[in-house]
C-alpha cells in the first residue's frame, strides 16, 4: 500500500513567529516528497522533520508573496552543497519562469542539477506516477492558484466467491486479477479483471488552497476530498480584514469544507496575532466539527478508504 503523509512545515502567515514558520506543506508519497509553497526557513523546518529535502521532486508555488516562495533560493543552494544530481521541477502561476531565473542568479550560485520551471493556470492537469495534480484558480489580491493532489482510481473489491465459482484457483492468479491484469486458465478461458472486481474505487485526494477568499472553484475542487488544507488567517470577527487582504476567516473555510463534503479540514496561514490556536480552531468548529489547526512539523497520515 502506498504511504501518503502530510507534514506541515510552516503554518503561519505573513512572517515567522516563535511558534509558526511561514507557508510550507510537504506531502510524502512513498519515497517522493512534494513541496507546496516554500516560505523562508523551509529548509530548516525540513531538518527538524523526518523528511529529507533531497527527496523533493516537485515544488508547487501558489503565488508570489514572499512568505510563500522566499525559501526557494536557500533550499536549492543547500541541495547543491549536498551534491544533488536529480532534476527538480518548480510549478507556479504566470511569472514562475522569470522568478525561477532570478532566484537561480542570486549571488555566485549556479546549480549543477537541472531546475525546470513550469507555468500553470486554471484547469491544468499535471500527470504524475500514480496521481495527478490539478490546478485551480484561487481568489487572492495577486494572481494565485490552488492545487489538488488526486490519486489514480484503484481496482474494485475482489469477489472471491465468484472467482472460485468460475474455477479460478486461489493463489497468484487472484493477485494478478486484483492488480487489474487479465489471466488465461488452463482450459483456455480468458478472465478479465472486471469479471471478478467491483466498481473502481477513488484514490485519496488532498486539496491545498494557498491564500484565497472563499472561492467556488476551490469548493468544487475539494468535493469529497479526504483532506482540505485551507487558509484561515483570521477569526470571524476580522472578516472585513480578511476580505480587504484577500484572505479567509476560519468560519468561511469551515463553511466551504462542509459544503464540499470533505473528511477533514486543516487551517493554515494563521495570522501572527493569534498565539492560542483554539481561537481559530473553535471558530471553525462552530460550523464544521472536523476542523483542526495543525502545529508546525505535525504529521497527518492519509489512509485509504475501504
Amino acid at each position: 500500500m502506498t504511504q501518503l503523509n502530510i507534514i506541515f512545515l510552516g503554518t503561519g502567515g505573513s512572517w515567522p513567529t516563535v511558534k509558526r514558520n511561514v507557508a510550507s506543506i510537504a506531502i510524502k508519497r512513498d519515497s517522493e516528497v512534494l513541496l507546496f509553497d516554500c516560505g523562508e526557513g523551509t529548509q530548516r523546518q525540513f531538518q527538524k522533520s523526518p523528511l529529507s529535502y533531497m527527496q523533493i521532486t516537485k515544488i508547487f508555488i501558489t503565488h508570489f508573496h514572499g512568505d510563500h516562495f522566499l525559501g526557494i533560493p536557500g533550499l536549492l543552494q543547500t541541495m547543491q552543497l549536498n551534491d544533488r544530481e536529480d532534476p527538480i521541477h518548480i510549478y507556479g502561476p504566470r511569472g514562475i519562469d522569470t522568478l525561477t531565473t532570478q532566484l537561480l542568479h542570486l549571488g555566485y550560485f549556479k546549480p549543477s542539477y537541472h531546475v525546470i520551471s513550469h507555468e500553470v493556470a486554471d484547469g491544468d492537469v499535471i500527470d504524475c506516477n500514480g496521481y495527478v495534480i490539478k490546478v485551480v484558480r484561487a481568489n487572492h489580491n495577486v494572481p494565485a492558484v490552488a492545487y489538488s493532489l488526486e490519486e489514480n482510481k484503484r481496482p474494485g473489491r475482489f469477489n472471491k466467491p465468484k472467482a472460485l465459482e468460475m474455477g479460478i484457483p486461489e493463489g497468484p492468479l487472484f493477485s494478478r486479477l486484483q492488480k487489474g491484469t487479465a489471466i488465461t486458465l488452463d482450459d483456455g478461458r480468458e478472465i478479465m479483471p472486471e469479471m471478478v472486481l467491483g466498481k473502481p474505487r477513488a484514490g485519496r485526494k488532498i486539496v491545498i488552497s494557498g491564500d484565497t477568499t472563499p472561492c467556488e472553484k476551490i469548493r468544487d475542487a475539494a468535493k469529497n476530498a479526504d483532506i482540505l488544507i485551507h487558509e484561515g488567517t483570521f477569526a470571524s470577527d476580522f472578516e472585513d480584514n480578511a476580505r480587504e487582504y484577500g484572505h479567509s476567516t476560519a468560519q468561511q473555510a469551515a463553511i466551504l469544507a462542509k459544503e464540499a463534503g470533505v473528511d477533514r479540514l486543516f487551517l493554515t496561514h494563521i495570522s501572527p496575532r493569534y498565539i492560542d490556536k483554539r481561537i481559530i480552531e473553535d471558530d471553525a468548529r462552530k460550523i464544521f466539527s472536523a476542523s483542526y489547526v495543525p502545529k508546525d512539523l505535525q504529521q497527518v497520515v492519509v489512509r485509504l478508504k475501504k
